[in-house]
């Protein structure tokens, strides 16, 4: 049965990669991106390229390329990853409910692609009051003022 075109509010194509478009997009991953995203691992704190960034520009899924977060959305958690508190479009995350390791926990995921990026919790600051707790494997990063790659070649925004 064939997927149904979704578009955000963005103007991001949501549709999910079909197996061989999937398999492209994650053919270059390293190891330890591949066990981050896809088997829902995590990096180890203050480890990540990203947590102490403070450049200017948009992160997205580094599998797909979805926009995530605005790095006017980020901010210093104390916790090791690096931390925004609202996503570019709320469309582009899929919150999951996780019950691993014994604790229970909001897992965030990219929409269009399902890929593991980390954690939500209730603990932010405001405008919103939470604290999305990345990955920064799970993440690439695109300067301001440079196009957004369209890695899934589907006519996206080249901006947001």
């Amino acid at each position: 049965m064939a997927t149904t075109a979704h578009t955000s509010k963005l103007g991001f194509d949501l549709t999910p990669p079909d197996a061989d478009e999937m398999a492209h997009l994650t053919a270059d991953l390293t190891p330890e991106e591949s066990h981050i995203l896809l088997d829902h691992g995590t990096e180890r704190p203050f480890c990540g390229v990203f947590n102490g960034s403070k450049e200017t520009g948009v992160f997205t899924c580094r599998v797909c390329g979805l926009p995530l977060f605005r790095s006017a959305a980020k901010f210093e958690s104390g916790t090791g990853w690096p931390s925004f508190f609202a996503p570019v479009d709320p469309e582009h995350v899929k919150i999951v409910r996780d019950t691993s390791y014994g604790m229970v926990r909001e897992e965030v995921r990219c929409e269009r692609c399902d890929s593991h990026m980390g954690h939500v919790f209730n603990d932010g600051p405001r405008p919103t009051g939470l604290r999305f707790c990345m990955n920064s494997a799970s993440m690439s990063f695109v300067p301001e003022g440079e196009e957004i790659p369209d890695r899934l070649e589907r006519d996206d925004p080249q901006t947001v």
